[in-house]
This record gives C-alpha cells, sequence and structure tokens, in this order.
C-alpha cells in the first residue's frame, strides 16, 4: 500500500519503520515542525511535509499516529480530495472521530508500549482493528496482518479497556518500579538488586493468570510486616497511603479466591 503517515513521534516511528519492512510504501511523512517529519521521513524514504494541504490524496492510507487530544484537528484538516482509508493509532480515542471527516475510516491499534530508542519486533505485537464497513475492515485487517501474526477485531468500547488495562499493567507498573527505585536509593541501594524479582513476576503472569502468583505481605495478611514497611514510609505519606491502598486492594482479592 501507499501510505501517508501524520505524525513523527514514538509509535509513527516504530509503525513506519514496520510497514517498510513488511514491504508498503510511506509516501509522505507530515509534522508540524519539518525537522521531525525529516528524521522519520529520511528512515523510510518518504517525504517530509509540515502542512496538511499539501498531503497526497491518492494514497491508499492515511495513519494519523499523533497525540489523541490532536487526532480530530489533523482529520478536519486532510484536504476533502484525499480517497484513502483514514485510520488512527490510539487506544482511548473512538473511531467516530473521523465521522464527517472521511467516507471510509478505522483503527489500526497496536498494543505495545514504544520508545525510539528500542527496538520492537512487531510480529509479535497484537494489533486491533476497527473499521467503518466490512470492505474497509478487510483492508485494515490485511494491512495488519502484513505487520503482526496476531490482529483481531476490538469495537470502540473495547479498545477502551484494552488500554485502561494496558494503563494498568504498563504504566502504573512502571511507575510502581520507579518508587521502588526511589526508596532504594535513598537506602544506599541499587535498582539492579530487585531486577531480578520483577523479571521473575513478569515470566509467572506469561504463563498464569497474576491473580494466581500474587504474593507479598497482603495476601498472607502479614500486619506485622506491613506495619514496619508503613512506619519506613512514614515520612512520606503519599507512599504510605498508596501502599495502604494497594496492600486492601490485594487482600480483598486474595479474600475472594478462598
Amino acid at each position: 500500500m501507499n501510505i501517508v503517515l501524520l505524525g513523527s513521534g514514538n509509535v509513527a516511528t516504530h509503525l513506519g519503520r514496520a510497514l517498510v519492512d513488511a514491504g508498503h510504501r510511506i509516501i509522505q511523512v507530515y509534522s508540524p515542525t519539518q525537522a521531525h517529519a525529516m528524521v522519520l521521513a529520511d528512515a523510510v524514504n518518504a517525504r517530509a511535509i509540515d502542512d496538511l494541504a499539501v498531503v497526497e490524496p491518492n494514497a491508499d492510507v492515511y495513519v494519523i499516529a499523533v497525540k489523541d487530544d490532536a487526532i480530530a484537528q489533523v482529520a478536519a484538516q486532510l484536504p476533502p480530495s484525499s480517497n484513502g482509508i483514514v485510520v488512527h493509532t490510539a487506544g482511548s480515542v473512538a473511531m467516530e472521530v473521523f465521522a464527517g471527516h472521511a467516507e471510509r475510516y478505522g483503527v489500526v491499534y497496536p498494543v505495545q508500549t514504544f520508545s525510539k530508542a528500542k527496538a520492537v519486533d512487531f510480529s509479535a505485537v497484537p494489533v486491533a482493528v476497527e473499521a467503518s464497513d466490512p470492505a474497509t475492515y478487510t483492508a485494515l485487517a490485511r494491512l495488519g496482518e502484513s505487520l503482526s501474526t496476531r490482529v483481531f477485531p476490538c469495537d470502540s468500547g473495547q479498545r477502551l479497556s484494552l488500554h485502561v488495562a494496558a494503563v494498568f499493567a504498563c504504566n502504573f507498573a512502571n511507575h510502581l518500579y520507579a518508587i521502588g527505585a526511589g526508596i532504594l536509593r535513598e537506602h544506599g541501594l541499587d535498582f539492579g538488586l530487585i531486577r531480578p524479582l520483577i523479571l521473575e513476576t513478569a515470566e509467572k503472569v506469561m504463563k498464569h493468570e497474576p491473580e494466581d502468583v500474587q504474593t507479598g505481605p497482603a495476601v498472607r495478611n502479614d500486619i506485622g510486616t506491613m506495619q514496619r514497611h508503613l512506619a519506613l514510609l512514614d515520612g512520606q505519606p503519599d507512599l504510605a497511603e498508596l501502599y495502604r491502598k494497594l496492600s486492601e486492594r490485594i487482600g480483598r482479592q486474595s479474600a475472594l479466591k478462598t
């Protein structure tokens, strides 16, 4: 397919490279900052543009990979002569954001966290697809299947729930890693000491349901240990409250299983 990539951030960068590797052609890369567009355009052998008025009208697909709150604005500024399918890549934005701006539209949502500095094997990334009509779904599913071995239909409500789950399991979990690293630094210890623990926990949930492999003092209702932990956090009331809330939640979930 001939594709116009609207965006130059983390998702656009990984997706653009994966599309080229799959045999598609990126004909333009758009960013409101020309220098940003040029970096990605050079990587995928495309033309860099910073003006939506010069978007190629005859592309097969227009992929909007920008911040969630900018998707509607970019879609509204696409030239009315654009003939291809317009899609976005966001987890929490309904497909209907395109209503009135395109005849054929949809969503191609890669369920992964992306950083420009770290390569991702796109073939292992689940890709959620939603479309305005069956023919468009077929086209987008084929596009997804050229990138990934796991492509699945997912409506806007399901995709929102998937995104919320991902925020808890990925973004919030990473913030908890940062909290752990901070506690260790305060006591002269290195974060590397708990990396094997993090890896073991992650490997367990690859084979088991998370609630089945939950460990720790909250599961055991080990009041003494939890009180000692809270005493250590006495000078950080926000962390102490977070500790209490999470421990209470784990305890309630554990009680339901017994």
